[in-house]
């Protein structure tokens, strides 16, 4: 009898092992960390995202500048505002040269095996692009975007040989 309880505990506590190996992180209660650069539109374009306590989101896009005026210029336009809320997404960029982006969707992983490959994360949403004219009119245009996480850094000594 003591024997059956013996190995019945013990499936018991196998199995809770087993499960809180699977377990994501997530479910903790914990998101991961959306924090770092991610692709853009263009190939040289990119989105940097920092997560901080809160939810609050900061950033910027470093982008080409597509206007007469800096055609081909590379633009940096600081986050006006952000924020996470779970998995949801949003930023609105700062107006830089008439041109300001707006992004509503969500942060998730992505299909990369390891932070080490690009696509780790994705931004998955619309982004609307609106621009003002020289009579200050404004127009918009939307699209559906995924933009993918760039590779973590390796640290450079590791690869060193004696």
């Amino acid at each position: 009898m003591k024997l059956a309880v013996m190995a019945v505990t013990s499936l018991f506590l196998l199995g809770l092992v087993s499960v809180s190996q699977v377990t994501p992180p997530s479910s903790s209660g914990q998101n991961p960390n959306y924090s770092g650069m991610y692709t853009f539109l263009q190939e040289g374009e990119f989105v940097q995202v920092t997560v901080e306590d809160g939810g609050r989101v900061t950033g910027f896009i470093s982008r080409y500048g597509d206007g007469e005026s800096d055609r081909g210029a590379f633009l940096d336009q600081f986050f006006k505002d952000g924020k996470l809320e779970g998995a949801h997404l949003s930023f609105t960029t700062k107006t830089v040269h008439g041109v300001w982006f707006k992004f509503e969707g969500t942060a998730s992983r992505g299909p990369a095996k390891t932070p080490d490959d690009e696509g780790f994360f994705t931004l998955t949403g619309t982004l609307t692009e609106s621009r003002e004219d020289v009579n200050k009119k404004a127009s918009s245009k939307t699209r559906e975007v995924t933009f993918k996480s760039f590779p973590k850094d390796i640290n450079p000594s590791s690869n060193e040989q004696d």
